[in-house]
Order: C-alpha cells, then structure tokens, then sequence
C-alpha cells in the first residue's frame, strides 16, 4: 500500500493535492509546515513526500534535504513558483529530488511524477529484496557447501577406513590360504612367510612402490600352492634325491600355481609373479625359459628369495646351509641364475648387523593387554597360523586364544609392539 504526504502551508492547495491524487494512492496525508512533517513521519511510513518550496518556518527545501538525511528511501517531489527554479534546481542536487514541478501544475504531469516516484521506489526495494534474498541464499549456499564438504571428506575417509580395512582383511584371508599349504609340514612349514617377508623388504628397496610391494609380497606367499598335490617325497626330499618323473612334478608348479589362481580377479597381477618365479638370468630356468628382464622384476626377487630359504631348510641341498653360506651360494649365481642387480640389492640388504633394540616384546598370554599389536604372526603348537603381523588385539581376542591356550593344553609365545609403534 503507497502513502503519499503533502506538505503546504496553504489548505487549499492540499485540498486540490488530495482531490489530484484520489484514486492514484491508497493513501494521502497532510501537513501545514515542515515540522508538523516530521513529526507525522515519526509516525507513519510513508513513500513518497510532495512539499511546497516556499513555507514559513522551513521551507521545502530545508525538509527534504533533512528527510534525505533521515528517511533516504522516501522518495521527494518539490513544487515551486516560476521565480524558485534556481532554488528547485539545487534541491534536485542537495535534496536529491526525484523531480520539481512548477505552480501551477498540469494534473497529468503531476500523476506521471508521482507514478513514476514510486514506480522507481518499488523497484529500488525490488532490487533491496532480490540483493538481500542473493546475500543470504549465497550465505546458505556457503553453509550448505561447506556442510556438504565436511560430509564428502568424511565419507572419503570413511571409503578409505574400509578399502584398508578390505585390503588388510583380503590379505589375511591370502595367508591363511597359504598356511594350509605348509600343515603338510616338512621344507614347506613356514617357507611361504619367509619368502614373503624377504621379498617385500627387497621390493621396496629397488624402488617399487607399495602396491607393487604388495603384489610380490602376496606372490611369495602363495608361490609354491602349485606343490599341493604333489606327493610326500616331492615336499620332503632334495631335489637331487627326487626321481625324473618326481622332479617334473616340481617344475610343473609355478604353471600349476598359475592356473589354479586365474579365476581370482583380484590377483591377477600376482599371477605371472607365480608363474615366472624359477626362471632364471640366463634363461635356463622353466616354465618359459624367459632370459634377462622377460621375466617380471617380482618374479626375479622371488627367485632370489625362495633359494635363499630353500637353502637353509634342506629342500635344495643336505645338509641345510647357514645363513651366511646361503648368501655366498646366491653370489655364485650372479649374473646366471639372478639377476645381478636383484642379488646385489638382496645380499646388501641382508648383510650381518647389530641387532637395534626394539619394541617387541615376547610375553604369555596372561600378559596380554588390549590395544597391543602383533609384531609377529601367531602361530598355533602345531604350525596352524592363528593371527598375523599387525593384528590389534582386543580383550575378547584375548581371552579367545586364552580358551584356545587352555584347550589344547600348550603354551604360547606371543609377539607384540605397543599400538604405533613399528618393530
């Protein structure tokens, strides 16, 4: 609803304002003198004021550069004589008057300036409306996009948590897997996890990056899943010792090892690791006779790795060789069975050192406490793998190997470091 005010000192020209504007506005008041305005618009809200130039006391002038300084969204209209142009002129600048009209004025120009006064009122509280709408969707905006960003960061990190916690778990699913491999005992008890340990540490210090580290680590575990239907004597004996039928039977199973995986998509790039793990540098080595770097680097570490193990547990050679002349044995076949800089790499990497002191610590199972971690895998009297490295104990899991301790009536060593600490 618009209410116009008319400001004179003369009734009868508020009369014919009020009469000229009947039925323009919803609303018009009066005031005798620019006090008696001021007083009024203390009052009510008004939209537009049309004021005489010359009025006793103050005159037009005085009250709209005064309600300019007020009340600027209150649009202002000056009627003047002929002789106050001059005057009105300076009001449009000092008053900021939409428009002066002369006396006497012609009734339709009159109607279009007070049309057009408030036509642009409106639409300068329009764009006011649309700018604080803007300002204050955009302030939401801003929450709503920073909330939104709070909740995709943590979701992503909620993704995150359970892909490891997927990978860690489809990991030792994979040992597991490899450990009844070894329950046929003999050379092959604990032979997987050894290589595996190995073979990381090498991986990682040839430069590759941990997925790939990953991938060779999971190969060496399941390396040799090819023997599982080979008979007693292929898994017990030395290879010398092993009849020619018995002997193809062994170096039929990195292929068989291959094959008896290729339905698991998640390890296919394991596969040629398995498969290419006897090749040799020279390329006298089988399923393939791959020479040089044809074979994967990962299957070269392996190669390097299993014979190390294999010759200290009796399964190449008898007797059993020691750790140290293993490494010497490996040198021999620099350049022809190894690859010469796989070997290098390997022999640095497993040159005597003092032992650093460490967080580990070997305690009974009554010692533990929750919250440690497995610095070792945990493995059953009977060679069964119970846990692996980096399990966080609990205090159900805890009293789990306890009843397991009890009913098997043996005792176990367990291996662990505080949380966050690395052995």
């Amino acid at each position: 609803m618009s209410t116009v005010l008319c400001v004179d000192d003369e009734p009868n020209i508020l009369s014919a304002l009020q009469r000229v504007l009947r039925g323009e506005v919803e609303r018009v008041l009066t005031a005798g003198g620019g006090a008696e305005a001021l007083a009024l618009l203390e009052r009510e809200p008004v939209d537009l004021v049309i004021s005489d130039m010359r009025m006793p006391g103050m005159d037009g002038l005085q009250l709209l550069e005064r309600l300019h300084a007020q009340r600027p969204d209150t649009e202002r209209i000056l009627l003047t004589g002929h002789a106050d142009i001059d005057s009105a002129i300076g009001a449009v600048n000092r008053g900021a008057v939409f428009r002066y009209l002369q006396k006497p004025w012609q009734e339709p120009s009159l109607r279009g300036a007070v049309h057009d006064a408030l036509e642009r009122q409106a639409l300068r509280r329009e764009a006011e409306r649309l700018q604080a709408l803007t300002t204050r969707q955009n302030a939401e905006l801003a929450t709503l996009n920073a909330e939104l960003e709070q909740r995709v960061q943590a979701r992503t990190a909620e993704l995150r948590e359970a892909h490891e916690r997927l990978q860690r778990q489809h990991l030792k699913s994979i040992r597991v897997f490899a450990n009844l491999l070894e329950l046929r005992g003999g050379t092959l008890a604990g032979h997987g996890r050894r290589v595996a340990e190995l073979a990381r540490e090498l991986a990682r210090r040839l430069g590759l990056d941990e997925e790939a580290a990953t991938h060779v680590f999971v190969a060496a575990l399941l390396h040799d899943l090819g023997l599982v239907g080979a008979g007693d004597r292929v898994l017990t004996l030395p290879l010398p010792r092993l009849t020619p039928e018995e002997q193809q039977r062994y170096r039929d199973h990195a292929a068989a090892g291959e094959q008896s995986l290729m339905g698991l998509e998640d390890l296919q790039p394991v596969l040629p690791l398995i498969r290419h793990h006897h090749e040799r540098w020279d390329g006298q080595g089988f399923p393939d006779h791959l020479a040089g770097d044809a074979a994967p680097l990962g299957a070269r570490i392996l190669a390097v790795c299993d014979t190390f193990d294999e010759l200290q547990n009796g399964h190449l050679v008898q007797p059993p060789l020691t750790r140290e002349e293993a490494r010497f044995m490996l040198q021999r076949g620099r350049g022809t069975q190894f690859d010469p800089a796989v070997l290098d790499a390997f022999i640095a990497m497993t040159e005597p050192r003092p032992v650093a002191p460490s967080a580990v610590r070997a305690l009974r199972v009554d010692q533990l406490e929750g919250g440690m971690v497995l610095a070792r895998d945990l493995f059953s009297g009977g060679g069964m793998l119970m846990l692996t490295t980096g399990h966080v104990l609990t205090p159900a899991l805890i009293r789990r190997i306890a009843e397991f301790e009890q009913r098997e009536k043996s005792r176990l060593v367990v291996h662990v470091q505080p949380a966050g600490v690395v052995a």
